[in-house]
């Protein structure tokens, strides 16, 4: 197909396909997949600024098929985690991706952490997944090394390489899908939407999808939209345990509910090693893996945003902590000690760190559930937390449908 070059990005002289899907992850290509099979005969276009598909997000996380425990009944974090896990697990067996439903412990390791863990038995049992309730001499049944005052086995948790998953869904969608594109305009009229990438390509469409993650409030506002929130980027610093014997499974602890992340968990992969982490340290870019990565224009970004400050004045302690364990080794290592007390600072050794794009409203809440936003002729996916792997395939279904109720009534 042969698309406009450099110069004007008018709406006119027709389209080169029906959905234009600006991010490649697994969000993106999930839409793209549930549109071949919704509408066979869609055409789809893909537009993902890297070099190849989940490279940021998608790519960079712990692997987990959550079970949906930890979500609020008849939330759509609830609803699509529920269902998109054994969506996954299907999904992965009919193509031949290496997964594993291994379970889960949720461990209590202080007594006021026990109403929480009661708290996510109820919670888990409205949401219709399987637990078990354990006690200290349980525990040790499933993980020996890990020690506990109470805890419960989440049956339906699995593991899985996502960006294998990936790959298979860009495959399997029959979308094209072009690499090094990044968006740097976008025009849209009432029959169509037209978008530049950085390189002078224009790809003009009947529908826009917005999937870009840690760059989906820029996109919005290159549209003309005001997401009403922004993207602060949270980094999340992993460890490989160098002894992997010491862990047969997934343990997690028993997470705060003030915040959207689950703490500092120990995560058996698909090829054997195990990962600990991660903590949540504000980073100094969106796409900043390490505190050398620093862009002077993320951080203007974040300091315009008044949700940032407010943000920041109600959780700075919680803040102060991950820094800290961020810095020091031997306090992230105390911190692993509370689930395993047999780790040593030497058995562990850096891995390669994670950014989650955390929206943040104007007033300062962190965004808890998805967020997806409709517009003339576009849809804005805003928030995309875990467990948004998980259920990439119910969500890439419910963007799906939005677009082709859009596209009948045109």
């Amino acid at each position: 197909m042969q698309y406009a070059g450099v110069g004007g990005i008018g709406v006119g002289g027709g389209v080169d396909c029906d959905v234009l899907v600006i991010g490649g992850g697994i969000v993106g290509l999930s839409t793209a997949h549930a549109l071949s099979r919704l509408a066979p005969g869609t055409k789809v276009i893909v537009l993902e600024k890297e070099s190849g598909p989940a490279r940021h997000q998608t790519g960079r996380n712990s692997g987990v098929i959550h079970s949906g425990i930890y979500y609020r009944p008849g939330s759509l974090k609830a609803r699509f985690a529920v269902s998109g896990a054994a969506e996954m697990v299907k999904f992965c067996a009919e193509h031949g991706i290496p997964h594993e439903v291994t379970g889960k412990l949720i461990v209590a390791t202080e007594r006021e952490e026990l109403p929480r863990l009661h708290a996510l038995v109820q919670r888990g049992r409205e949401n219709g997944i399987p637990v078990r309730e354990l006690g200290p001499a349980q525990i040790t049944e499933y993980e020996p090394q890990v020690q506990g005052l109470a805890a419960i086995h989440v049956g339906s948790t699995g593991i899985v390489d996502y960006g294998r998953v990936s790959a298979q869904l860009a495959q399997s969608s029959g979308a094209e899908i072009v690499y090094g594109a990044e968006v740097d305009l976008i025009s849209r009229r009432a029959s169509a939407v037209a978008v530049r990438t950085t390189s002078g390509l224009v790809f003009r469409s009947r529908m826009l999808v917005n999937c870009a993650g840690l760059h989906c409030d820029r996109i919005a506002r290159l549209a003309g939209d005001d997401p009403g929130m922004r993207i602060i980027p949270f980094r999340g610093e992993y460890y490989d345990l160098t002894r992997p014997d010491l862990v047969r499974g997934l343990v997690y602890p028993v997470p705060d509910p003030a915040f959207p992340f689950l703490g500092v968990h120990l995560t058996r992969g698909i090829g054997g090693g195990v990962h600990v982490g991660p903590n949540a340290v504000p980073a100094l870019a969106r796409e900043g893996y390490d505190w050398s990565t620093v862009r002077p224009r993320d951080i203007a970004d974040e300091l315009a945003w008044p949700g940032a400050w407010r943000m920041a004045s109600r959780h700075w302690r919680y803040g102060t902590g991950e820094i800290h364990r961020s810095l020091s080794k031997q306090a992230f290592t105390r911190a692993v000690r509370r689930l395993l007390p047999a780790v040593t600072a030497p058995d562990l050794h850096p891995a390669a760190a994670g950014v989650r794009a955390q929206a943040v409203l104007r007033n300062g809440t962190l965004v808890d559930d998805f967020l997806i936003r409709d517009a003339p002729r576009t849809i804005h996916v805003l928030n995309a937390p875990s467990p948004a792997a998980t259920a990439s395939l119910p969500i890439g279904r419910e963007i799906a449908t939005r677009v082709l109720r859009t596209l009948t009534a045109a």
